[in-house]
C-alpha cells in the first residue's frame, strides 16, 4: 500500500515538475537560443530531486540549502502559475499581441516569485513577540502573576541554525520569563547540525526561575534512542517531559505528552492521576488535538505547536479544518488553548500569511 502510494506521490510531483519546467521554458524560449535547452532540463532535474539527494547525501549544507529554496520556488510556483495561465488566456479575448502577453506575463511571475521568496523569508527569520493575557481561577504564586514564554517547532537544522537559536535566547531573555515552554520540533529530523553548530550551548543561555521545559513533537527524530536523544536535548539545561509529570512548585503541575503521532504515548487520564485538582496544572502537548479531553481532565493551559499556521498561505485554510484551534487563543470553561505558528520553519524558509513567533503569556491567578 505505502509503495503505490509513494509511486502515485512520485508521478505526480513528476507531471507539476513538467508543467513548472515547461511553463518557463515556454517564455525563456523567446529569450534564449535553443542551445540553452539542455542546460535549462539539467538544472530543473537537479532543482527538483535537490531535497531527495539532501536526505542521501546526509550533512551537505548545499544540498540542504538548495533544497529547501526549490521547495519554496515549486511551492509558490503551483499556486502562481495557473493564474498566470488564466489571465494570459483571457488575453485571447483582446486584441493584445500574443508574444508581448507572453513576454510580459513571465517577467510580471519572476518578479512576483522574487518578492514572495524575500517577503517569506522576512516573516521567516524576523520573529515577533505575541502576547495573551489568562485568568486561571486558581491560587498561584504568592503575586498571583506568572510570565510565561513558549515558543514552538524551531526546527533548528542547517537553515533554522545558530543565528536564529541566538535572535530567540535574546528575544525569550528580553522578556524576562518566569518560565519557559517549548511544546515540541525543536530539531528539524537531523540531530548533526543541532549538535555542530552547538544550539545546546546557545538555549542554555536562558534565564527563568522555574526553569525550561519541553516536549518532543513529530520532527524530534534521532538514529539512537529517545533516552540518548533526550539526555543529549538536556545538556542545555531544559528539561524535557516525554509522558511525564512534574512538580515545579507546590501550586504548579507541569505534563508533557509524546507526540500524538506516537502510538505508544499515554492517555492524558493516566498522565493526570493523583495530581491534585486544587494545583494549576499546564499542558505541553506538540499537536493541538484533544482538547476536549484536556478541558475533561482539569488541564487549565496547553501550549502546542505543529500547524505552523499553515507556513504558506493558503495552507492555513487546511489547518483550519484540522485543528479546533490552529493557532492563537482559545478558551473551553477552565481551559486555555493556545497555539504557536512556530519560532522556524518546515521546508521551505519562507512564511507567507504567517509569521515567525514567540509567545509572551501573562497568566493572573486568584489570591
Amino acid at each position: 500500500m505505502f509503495v503505490v502510494i509513494g509511486i502515485v506521490f512520485i508521478l505526480l510531483y513528476a507531471l507539476i515538475v513538467f508543467y513548472i519546467g515547461r511553463s518557463g521554458w515556454s517564455w525563456m524560449k523567446s529569450i534564449v537560443t535553443k542551445r540553452f535547452r539542455i542546460i535549462y532540463i539539467i538544472s530543473l532535474i537537479f532543482l527538483a530531486s535537490s531535497f531527495i539527494l539532501a536526505r542521501v547525501f546526509e550533512g551537505s549544507l548545499i544540498l540542504n540549502i538548495i533544497g529547501s529554496y526549490w521547495l519554496a520556488i515549486f511551492s509558490l510556483l503551483v499556486l502562481l502559475l495557473p493564474l498566470v495561465h488564466l489571465i494570459v488566456w483571457l488575453t485571447k479575448l483582446t486584441a493584445l499581441p500574443r508574444h508581448h502577453v507572453q513576454k510580459w506575463a513571465g517577467i510580471v511571475t519572476l518578479c512576483t516569485l522574487i518578492f514572495l521568496i524575500g517577503f517569506g523569508s522576512f516573516n521567516a527569520y524576523s520573529p515577533t513577540v505575541r502576547s495573551y493575557n489568562i485568568h486561571v481561577d486558581k491560587k498561584g504564586p504568592a503575586s498571583g502573576e506568572l510570565n510565561i514564554v513558549m515558543a514552538s517547532d524551531m526546527h533548528f537544522g542547517y537553515l533554522s541554525g545558530k543565528s536564529h537559536a541566538i535572535t530567540m535566547v535574546k528575544e525569550i531573555n528580553a522578556l524576562k520569563p518566569d518560565i519557559v515552554l517549548f511544546p515540541g520540533d525543536l530539531i528539524d529530523d537531523d540531530i548533526v547540525p543541532y549538535r555542530e553548530q552547538g544550539i545546546n550551548d546557545i538555549l542554555a543561555q536562558i534565564k527563568a526561575p522555574y526553569g525550561v521545559y519541553a516536549s518532543l513533537g513529530n520532527h524530534d527524530r534521532y538514529k539512537g534512542t529517545m533516552d540518548e536523544l533526550i539526555s543529549f536535548l538536556e545538556e542545555s539545561g531544559m528539561h524535557i517531559l516525554y509522558d511525564e509529570k512534574v512538580e515545579v512548585a507546590e501550586w504548579l503541575t507541569l505534563i508533557g505528552r509524546k507526540d500524538y503521532s506516537d502510538t505508544n504515548r499515554a492517555e492524558l487520564a493516566e498522565l493526570t492521576t493523583n495530581i491534585n485538582r486544587d494545583d494549576v496544572t499546564f499542558l505541553l502537548d506538540h499537536q493541538p488535538h484533544g482538547l476536549d479531553i484536556a478541558q475533561q481532565n482539569g488541564i487549565d493551559l496547553v501550549v502546542s505547536g505543529h500547524t505552523h499556521y499553515g507556513q504558506i498561505a493558503p495552507a492555513n485554510l487546511i489547518t483550519g479544518l484540522i485543528f479546533e484551534n490552529d493557532w492563537g487563543y482559545l478558551q473551553k470553561k477552565q481551559l486555555h488553548s493556545i497555539v504557536s505558528s512556530g519560532f522556524g520553519f518546515w521546508g521551505p524558509p519562507i512564511r507567507i500569511g504567517s509569521r515567525a513567533e514567540i509567545v509572551n503569556i501573562r497568566a493572573t491567578f486568584n489570591q
